[in-house]
C-alpha cells in the first residue's frame, strides 16, 4: 500500500481544531472530503493536532491508499478546493514505515503577542493583543525554566493516564519591534495546551503579577490548578515538523 506525505499550512480561525469532530467543520474533516475524490475514503494522521483556532505554517500529514495517484494533479486539485484558509505545500510518496505523527522527532511552535496599546487589526486573527507593554528579559528568565526534560502536568489538560513528561530542546522570546513579541518553543512532542500554558505564566511573569523564580515552583506541583490558565489560541502557530535523526 503506498504511502504519501501532504504539508499543508492552514488559518484556523474557521476550524473547530484539525481532528475530525462530528457536525463540526475541522482541518481533517475537509482534508479527508477533498481527499475522497481521488483515492477514495482514507484514514489521515497527523504529526499534531492543533486546537481550536490555531495555525499551522508546516503541518504534516500522512495516509496510504490502494493504488499510487499522481501527486502533482492531487496537490494542484486539493488547493482548488480548499483554498484560501488551507494551502498544500506537499504530496509526495514515501516510504512505508513513514508515519506522521509517530515518526516525528520535534516539533516547533511560535506565539506571537502585540504588547502595545495600540491594535494591528491585519494581524487580529494571528497574535494575541495584550494591550500594554512587557518585560522580555522576564520572561526569558521564566521561559528558562521549562528547559529539559520536565513533567508539565500543571501545564497540560491531562488524556487520562497518558505521561505529562516532555523534552523542551528550546523556549525563548524575541522582540521584533514595534512592541511584537515572539515566543519560540521546541520539543520532541507537546501535550494538550502545553505552549498556551507556557505564554500565559510567562506574561504573567512580564507583567508583574509571578516571580520567574515561581515557574519552577508551578512546575513541580504536578497540578493543574497550579497553572496560569491558558493564553488564547490564535496567536499560536505550528511551525514546523522534523524528521531527521
Amino acid at each position: 500500500m503506498p504511502t504519501y506525505r501532504l504539508d499543508l499550512a492552514y488559518v484556523g480561525t474557521a476550524f473547530r481544531g484539525y481532528a475530525r469532530q462530528p457536525g463540526q467543520t475541522t482541518v481533517q474533516g475537509v482534508l479527508e472530503e477533498a481527499l475522497f475524490h481521488h483515492t477514495g475514503r482514507v484514514e489521515t494522521y497527523v504529526a499534531g493536532r492543533t486546537d481550536k483556532g490555531v495555525h499551522a505554517e508546516g503541518q504534516v500529514v500522512s495516509f496510504g491508499v490502494e493504488e499510487p495517484v499522481d501527486a502533482a494533479r492531487v496537490r494542484q486539485s486539493l488547493n482548488k478546493q480548499l483554498g484560501p484558509d488551507i494551502a498544500i505545500k506537499g504530496l509526495a510518496q514515501v516510504g512505508d514505515g513513514f508515519h506522521a505523527r509517530f515518526s516525528a522527532t520535534r516539533r516547533r511552535y511560535r506565539y506571537l503577542v502585540l504588547a502595545r496599546s495600540t491594535p494591528d487589526p491585519f494581524l487580529a486573527a494571528t497574535s494575541w493583543h495584550y494591550g500594554r507593554s512587557l518585560d522580555t528579559t522576564a520572561m526569558n528568565d521564566a521561559a528558562a525554566s521549562f528547559m529539559g526534560e520536565r513533567d508539565f502536568a500543571s501545564l497540560c489538560r491531562r488524556s487520562g493516564d497518558a505521561s505529562t513528561t516532555r523534552n523542551v530542546l528550546l523556549a525563548e522570546w524575541a522582540e521584533s519591534g514595534d512592541g511584537f513579541l515572539e515566543f519560540r518553543v521546541e520539543a520532541t512532542s507537546f501535550c494538550h495546551q502545553m505552549v498556551r500554558s507556557m505564554v500565559a505564566i510567562c506574561v504573567d511573569v512580564g507583567n508583574g503579577r509571578l516571580e520567574a523564580s515561581e515557574v519552577a515552583v508551578i512546575l513541580a506541583a504536578r497540578d493543574r490548578n497550579a497553572g496560569r490558565g491558558a493564553a488564547p489560541p490564535h496567536g499560536l502557530t505550528l511551525v514546523a515538523v522534523d524528521y531527521s535523526d
